[in-house]
């Protein structure tokens, strides 16, 4: 019995010093290995074995910056995207083509706004079947 107590004694003393320590990780060096991940093609598994760290860290990191990418305030550089606008290819479409013309040229009445994984479609007055069913065709082809 005196023996375990001593074992316990000296295991309560390892802890209680705190023989192990979490490693500091510099703001600098999360920011370049995050950056590295999002690169298209890169093996987080890879930049995270390389830089001698648990990949499951590197996704932490990269989440913590894409939660706070998402919170930064708006900015026009990051919301203006060029359009083109292409002639639809499928049949329906082009035949719902018409109809979504005459839809426009009514008054506005309401609105419907669809968010879909990060991005908002807003369908402004008279909107009718046809405007809609081309619109979530258009996203199903998109995606």
């Amino acid at each position: 019995m005196v023996c375990i107590n001593a074992v316990m004694h000296i295991m309560n003393d390892r802890v209680t010093r705190g023989a192990r320590r979490r490693r500091d990780h510099s703001p600098e060096l999360k920011r370049e290995l995050v950056a590295r991940s999002l690169q298209p093609g890169a093996s987080v598994s890879a930049i995270a074995l390389e830089a001698g760290i648990n990949a499951n860290l590197l996704f932490t990191w990269r989440r913590a910056h894409h939660a706070a990418v998402s919170q930064a305030p708006w900015s026009p550089a990051q919301a203006l995207l060029p359009v083109t606008i292409e002639a639809p290819q499928d049949p329906e479409l082009a035949a719902a083509m018409p109809a979504l013309a005459a839809a426009a040229a009514r008054a506005n009445t309401g609105t419907i706004e669809i968010n879909i994984g990060g991005a908002r479609v807003r369908l402004c007055g008279a909107v009718d079947d046809a405007t809609v069913r081309c619109v979530l065709q258009s996203l199903r082809s998109a995606a």
